[in-house]
């Protein structure tokens, strides 16, 4: 099976601004990025309680999401794949795949669900990440290791 070509463009109005999410990330365009979410728009990437989300509640408004894109995103890097798109009603489910290649030649990878459900006029309104924060951060540690 092969990844799902986000640079296409789709029919399906959720699934599309997931795409454009993915542009952004992968051109590190911060701007283009924020611009794609509602004012009040929530992001939780992990879903629950983690260090990037010590409450748990998600990163509220394009403040607090910006925020979260120069602590989590801009340091971090990666290449990121969409390996499956589901798009149903006013949502779209993908199934990503982050790789990172690490100083000591190793690569690290995370995959994860993305969940994106999206307004009337199709901006993000929430982002749902599903991840285990402990179990990538055990395989980062692995990775690491000599």
């Amino acid at each position: 099976m092969s990844d799902v070509d986000f640079t296409q463009e789709s029919p399906f109005p959720a699934q599309q601004a997931s795409f454009n999410s993915m542009r952004n990330v992968k051109a590190r365009n911060r701007a283009g990025w924020l611009a794609l979410f509602a004012d009040d728009a929530v992001l939780q990437d992990p879903v629950g309680v983690s260090p990037f989300d010590p409450t748990g509640l998600g990163h509220k408004g394009r403040e607090a999401i910006g925020a979260f894109w120069d602590n989590v995103i801009e340091p971090n890097g990666g290449e990121i794949r969409i390996r499956e798109s589901y798009p149903a009603g006013d949502e779209c489910a993908n199934l990503l795949r982050i790789t990172r290649q690490l100083a000591n030649g190793k690569t690290f990878e995370v995959n994860f669900i993305g969940v994106y459900r999206i307004d009337a006029v199709g901006r993000i309104v929430s982002l749902k990440a599903y991840w285990q924060f402990d179990q990538a951060m055990d395989a980062f540690a692995a990775a690491m290791a000599d």
